[in-house]
């Protein structure tokens, strides 16, 4: 039997770590463990306290087994650089089939104890929170956030399931994500587990991103925009998405200048979500890199942990739009197949309302842009003139902006020239 010395590798950790004279500093603790040392403690406390896994047992012949520091360090230093389970002997002294375990049970934890926090669906309060800051920052008024999906590759996929959860787009078996941020970069909404094979459409059809909404658990939270009011925050999305009250999709062929400006400003809000996949791939290893099991469950608790940990940062640094309020008023819930439940499933599909959203933000984005420059209207409505005038400042600017780029490359190609006659 290899003895690996389990007690060196604990005194080992914790002198680099966790001492209060210790070898690495706070930054270095961050940097190769993505949380702070707080955040990192928090986490681990609670799993102890929760879970016998966690907890220093010894075995039937007195040996003393690892502690809550050694698999809890294991498991989330698999996750942030992706590494193979294998990996955590030379320097944890832990087999691989025990870091394999602690990577599962972490995962498994984080979710049960955290994601009613830190994965939750935003209340009365964040709405409203979130209404200002994207009003204030994007200029969207009502906005929630951003939706799309991305896909995590699957490594040990089996040959039967292969073409199943391929697709031509990405050619190798993987797992969809889909997912709703904020500007801060906090996750609203996750739902991962679809076959690959699948678009953001098909992912859309499991009803998780609505529930709450359909069955009343969730807040109605209107907003008021170009002097029309609407019922429910809505999403920022990209073409394929369905014409839904709750989307905002850019014009796909702008003509005029205000909705070739409501498009540059829809597409630019839209980074934060691509912001997000790039932040959680780059912090978190084990979702860039293929996967390696093969149980869907339990890739499930590590993508949602992932997402769960990610917001914690985000809330350790500060960040965060909205913040948690525990008391929550409940609210009346209707039963599928009710009255109620069908008139909001047919108030959300409804395409008249996501046209005509789009129109309201549109000229209130384009008015909004120009109105230290033109007469405001007592009501807040927008006026011919604003139209007329924003148009000729936007032709004026867009004008400048292509007067600018031919000047530089007029430049460019005279300094490549000299440089030929030079050689």
């Amino acid at each position: 039997m290899l003895n690996r010395n389990r007690e060196e590798g604990h005194e080992h950790l914790y002198r680099n770590y966790f001492a209060d004279n210790c070898v690495y500093r706070a930054k270095d603790f961050k940097r190769r463990f993505r949380l702070s040392r707080d955040v990192f403690l928090r986490i681990a406390n609670a799993l102890e306290s929760r879970y016998v896994f966690f907890q220093l047992r010894y075995d039937a012949r007195g040996r003393r087994g690892f502690t809550t520091l050694q698999k809890c360090v294991a498991a989330i230093r698999l996750m942030a650089m992706g590494e193979s389970p294998d990996t955590m002997d030379d320097y944890m002294r832990m087999s691989e089939r025990t870091a394999r375990e602690s990577l599962y049970t972490l995962s498994r934890g984080v979710v049960e104890t955290f994601g009613d926090v830190y994965l939750r669906k935003p209340s009365l309060h964040d709405l409203q929170e979130l209404y200002a800051a994207h009003e204030e920052r994007h200029g969207f008024p009502g906005m929630i956030g951003s939706i799309d999906c991305t896909h995590w590759k699957c490594k040990n996929c089996s040959v039967a399931w292969k073409r199943q959860y391929a697709s031509g787009h990405h050619g190798s078996p993987s797992l969809v994500l889909e997912a709703v941020a904020s500007q801060d970069l906090w996750i609203w909404h996750a739902f991962f587990g679809v076959a690959g094979s699948n678009n953001n459409v098909n992912v859309l059809d499991q009803p998780l991103i609505f529930d709450n909404l359909l069955n009343g658990k969730a807040s109605d939270a209107p907003f008021t925009v170009n002097g029309n009011e609407y019922k429910y925050g809505y999403y920022l999305t990209d073409g394929i998405y369905p014409q839904y009250s709750t989307f905002v999709k850019a014009f796909r062929h702008p003509v005029e200048e205000r909705d070739k400006f409501f498009k540059r400003r829809q597409e630019g809000a839209r980074k934060d979500l691509e912001r997000v996949f790039g932040v959680l791939k780059a912090k978190w290893h084990i979702v860039k890199h293929a996967a390696r099991p093969l149980d869907l469950e339990t890739l499930r608790y590590i993508m949602y942990a992932c997402i769960i940990m990610h917001n914690m940062v985000v809330e350790d640094k500060g960040r965060n739009i909205a913040h948690y309020i525990p008391t929550e008023p409940r609210h009346a819930q209707f039963q599928p197949g009710t009255a109620d439940y069908l008139h909001r499933i047919v108030d959300i599909q409804d395409a008249n309302k996501h046209r005509q959203l789009r129109e309201d933000l549109a000229g209130y984005i384009f008015y909004g842009w120009c109105c230290i420059l033109l007469p405001i209207s007592p009501l807040g409505v927008i006026t011919p003139l604003a139209y007329v005038a924003c148009e000729v400042v936007l032709h004026l600017v867009a004008h400048t902006q292509c007067s600018e780029r031919q000047l530089g490359e007029r430049k460019l190609t005279s300094v490549k020239m000299e440089q030929g006659d030079g050689l």
